[in-house]
């Protein structure tokens, strides 16, 4: 797949999603909709978050560096934004459930910064053929 259909699929699919969200907000009533409804809020949510900051995270890694090669940052884009999106979904869901305090979300904070390091210590580390 060439970089221009994968960027023209992500935006195609984030717009979608920021419909379904749209369309969930608008047409959905929480309590009455139970556990469905309240699942395609978040899920259309993260999806949406994910492909927006995907997007953006790959545009401003081109625009920064542009001596790289471009393919390398497109995966980076994506497991980052899934990261933050996972960071604001979670959050938004702890506080639905009034579960979200000061340290519950440093320690969420913390919990996705460490596994964003280990993705990039191990990405950096030289590989052993075994």
């Amino acid at each position: 797949m060439s970089l221009k259909r994968y960027l023209i699929g992500i935006s195609i699919s984030t717009i979608f999603c920021w419909l379904a969200w749209i369309t969930v907000l608008y047409n959905i009533n929480p309590e009455t909709a139970g556990f469905i409804g309240i699942f395609l809020f978040y899920a259309s949510l993260l999806v949406a978050v994910v492909g927006t900051l995907a997007l953006l995270g790959f545009f401003f890694r081109v625009w920064f560096s542009r001596e790289e090669i471009v393919y390398k940052h497109v995966g980076i884009s994506l497991r980052q934004a899934f990261l933050f999106g996972l960071l604001i979904v979670g959050s938004l869901l702890l506080q639905g459930s009034r579960l979200l305090t000061w340290w519950n979300g440093l320690l969420f904070i913390l919990g996705l910064t460490v596994l964003e390091l280990f993705f990039l210590t191990r990405q950096n580390s030289p590989r052993q053929n075994v």
